[in-house]
């Protein structure tokens, strides 16, 4: 009897390192992959909350003790000049996202506080908040009278259907990140978004609020 469960023991010998190593790599992909996804999702959620943030700041920022004026769309130096909506929402990234001072990622800012300079921007009494566009770097598009067209944006004025009385405020922040793991295996569960292609990621969240017109 115990040469015989002896004998047993001796051929399965090994069996379990090999069953580990051929379950290894699967297991590992699946684990990549949700921390892959979880990053994902992770930036969702703190760039849906900065844009409804920014979006609130740029309507309320007269109603509080500090400021007396609606806040400005943005600066070119957010050391200096932190009070602003741009500056706003990139402190609010700084931290919770990976480099979120990347050139290519920008805040488009629709606020009625804004100059109406560049071609294809409303005014505030047809409905259309005026629009500027921002980075890291300061004002891309819709400033200084220097704005290109408007279908270079990416995104619609958003209008007010009872204006002039109210105003659409709205803020769009467009974000391109890598994933922490790159490669295709460990992303596979992103290449059905239409948001990423292979490693990159690029989202776009928005948010619109309605103000009393000037």
């Amino acid at each position: 009897m115990t040469r015989h469960f002896t004998a047993r023991m001796k051929r399965s010998r090994g069996q379990s390192l090999v069953e580990t190593a051929l379950m290894l790599p699967v297991l590992l992909v699946v684990v990549l992959n949700v921390i892959n996804l979880g990053y994902f999702f992770l930036v969702v959620v703190n760039l849906t909350g900065a844009a409804r943030s920014a979006t609130l700041y740029s309507i309320e920022g007269s109603y509080t003790p500090f400021a007396g004026a609606q806040p400005a769309a943005g600066s070119t130096n957010c050391a200096t000049s932190p009070n602003t909506v741009a500056c706003l929402a990139f402190q609010d990234l700084t931290g919770a996202v990976w480099n979120p001072t990347n050139t290519n990622n920008t805040i488009l800012i629709c606020s009625n506080s804004n100059i109406n300079t560049g071609t294809g921007q409303g005014t505030a009494s047809s409905g259309y908040a005026n629009c500027q566009q921002y980075n890291s770097t300061g004002c891309i598009w819709g400033c200084g009278g220097s704005a290109g067209p408007f279908s270079t944006v990416s995104d619609p004025e958003p209008l007010d259907p009872e204006a002039p009385n109210f105003v659409a405020n709205h803020v769009t922040i467009t974000y391109q990140f890598q994933t922490l793991i790159p490669g295709t295996f460990f992303n596979a569960a992103l290449q059905a978004m239409p948001s990423c292609t292979g490693s990159t990621c690029t989202f776009r969240r928005y948010a619109t609020m309605r103000s009393m017109g000037p």
